[in-house]
C-alpha cells in the first residue's frame, strides 16, 4: 500500500494561524502541517512503508494541483492500493480532533475508523469530535480534496489553534510527537489492514 502524506495550506494562505496568546507564542499552519507531515513521511519511511510527500513545497499548492498529483499517483499504483491523509489544525473555537471523508459509504470510512481508535488511545484526555449518525465515527463533507481523488482519502483535523488549550497542546514538542506517532500508528495498522483485505 502506498501513503500519500498532504499537508494544508502554505506559508501565505490567508488566516491559517493562531491569535498571538499572551506569551507572544503563535502557531502558523502551514509549519505545523509540514512540521507532522514530515515525522510521519521520515517513521514510515524508516519501518519500511512505501509513503510519498504530496506537497514537498512551502508555499500553498493549489487544491486542483495537489488532487492531480495523487491522482497521477494512485492510477501508477492503483487507487484501491492507496491511501491518501491530508494533515491539518483545525479552526473555529471548538476542541478536540476529528477526521473527514466523502460523502457516503467508502472505503475511507474504514481506514478514518482506525484513526479514531489509536487517536482516542494516544490523547485520552481529549475531545474526540464524531458523527455518528451512519455508523462510524468520522465526519463526512464534500471537500475538494476528498471529492475529486480517486484513492481512499482522509482529512485530520488535529486540534484547534484558535482555542488556547488545543494550541499550546500542538505547538509543544510532547503534543507534536503525540500526533505524528498516532498517524504513525494508524497509518502502520492501515498497511495491514489493506494487506489482509
Amino acid at each position: 500500500m502506498k501513503i500519500l502524506i498532504d499537508n494544508g495550506h502554505g506559508r501565505a494562505t490567508a488566516g491559517k494561524r493562531s491569535p498571538v496568546w499572551p506569551d507572544g507564542k503563535q502557531l502558523f499552519e502551514y509549519e505545523f502541517n509540514r512540521a507532522i507531515a514530515r515525522r510521519v513521511h521520515e517513521a514510515l519511511t524508516a519501518r519500511g512503508a512505501d509513503c510519498v510527500p504530496v506537497v514537498p513545497e512551502i508555499d500553498d499548492i493549489p487544491l486542483a494541483e495537489r488532487t492531480r498529483r495523487v491522482n497521477e499517483i494512485a492510477a501508477q499504483a492503483g487507487p484501491e492500493n492507496c491511501l491518501l491523509v491530508s494533515i491539518h489544525a483545525n479552526a473555529g473555537g471548538g476542541t478536540g480532533w476529528e477526521a473527514w471523508t466523502s460523502v457516503g459509504e467508502t472505503e475511507a470510512d474504514s481506514y478514518a475508523t482506525i484513526f479514531y481508535e489509536e487517536a482516542a488511545r494516544a490523547f485520552p484526555e481529549q475531545r474526540m469530535r464524531m458523527d455518528t449518525m451512519d455508523g462510524d465515527p468520522d465526519k463526512e463533507a464534500h471537500f475538494y480534496l476528498l471529492r475529486h481523488t480517486t484513492c481512499p482519502a482522509i482529512i485530520t483535523e488535529n486540534f484547534f489553534m484558535d482555542t488556547e488549550a488545543d494550541c499550546r497542546l500542538i505547538l509543544s514538542e510532547e503534543g507534536r510527537k503525540r500526533v505524528a506517532d498516532m498517524h504513525v500508528s494508524v497509518l502502520l495498522r492501515c498497511i495491514e489492514y489493506h494487506r489482509n483485505k
